[in-house]
């Protein structure tokens, strides 16, 4: 038998299924890897109030519980995290990290739901920079995460794009991929990648109708599925821009308030 390939996601529930835990678990699986999870928060959507996002976190010595089973078998090939909830789990996702000598560690800095444009908690927000940035081979921010933390603010053009990942590379992280997608104007879905000394600019033609509900969660577990099977960072993330694009041209109206990506997009264009 051949070895089973290992990845972990420290991550919230979505339960519509296009992001949180279950785009990260269902990604997992399309690289063939053998998906654990650590679930940290319950996110609920109310379609009778316009989509409103209710964001219920865990208690963290619960979170620090599935991370000791997870953790009983070894250090897995790769792992990220997502939305952590409180200083709380940031803290015992660091002290996980550490303890197990855990490598290929992705950061997804989840700071707000889709669709919502405040800072969920930004004593957490903070926490992830100072304490999970340091320790990740690759960081993944969006645009609103990026200007979060560079302290840039708005992030408008590439130029802004590849000076937020330099900032977000001095506090420590090895890698910074600042995902862009749809949100700046034209006709392309642009991310930029930071390795340290080099910039390399993803672009892809936009996809219409955009059905991205978890879009930036699929990106970043595709990466750790990249890492989990051995490939270089920059493979992985252009084989992770791949995979997402896949995911959204197959994705799908769910309601009037979302449209979901799809995570076997990529395996069916193939």
């Amino acid at each position: 038998m051949s070895k089973i390939i290992k990845a972990l996601t420290i991550a919230g529930s979505d339960s519509s299924g296009g992001a949180g835990i279950q785009a990260d678990l269902k990604t997992f699986e399309e690289y063939g890897t053998y998906g654990f999870s650590a679930l940290t928060t319950i996110v609920t959507m109310d379609p009778d109030n316009g989509w409103h996002h209710n964001v219920y976190p865990i208690d963290a010595a619960i979170v620090a519980e599935q991370l000791k089973t997870v953790f009983a078998g070894g250090p897995v090939d790769a792992m990220k995290t997502g939305m952590l909830g409180s200083v709380d789990i940031v803290k015992v996702a660091e002290k996980a990290i550490k303890e197990n000598l855990q490598t290929n560690v992705v950061i997804d800095p989840v700071m707000v739901c889709k669709g919502e444009d405040e800072v969920l908690n930004p004593e957490s927000a903070n926490a992830i920079r100072d304490l999970l940035l340091p320790l990740a081979t690759v960081a993944t921010p969006n645009l609103f995460e990026a200007g979060v933390l560079s302290g840039l603010g708005k992030l408008t053009s590439i130029d802004e794009m590849k000076e937020a990942a330099r900032l977000i590379h001095a506090l420590g992280t090895q890698n910074v991929v600042v995902k862009g997608g749809k949100a700046l104007g034209g006709d392309l879905a642009i991310d930029v990648f930071f390795d340290g000394s080099e910039y390399t600019v993803l672009e892809t033609a936009k996809i219409e109708p955009a059905y991205n509900h978890g879009a930036g969660c699929t990106f970043a577990a595709a990466i750790t599925g990249g890492l989990a099977n051995g490939l270089s960072v920059h493979d992985a993330v252009v084989k992770a821009k791949d995979f997402v694009s896949a995911a959204i041209r197959r994705g799908y109206a769910f309601n009037q308030y979302v449209g979901p990506v799809f995570h076997g997009g990529y395996r069916l264009e193939r």
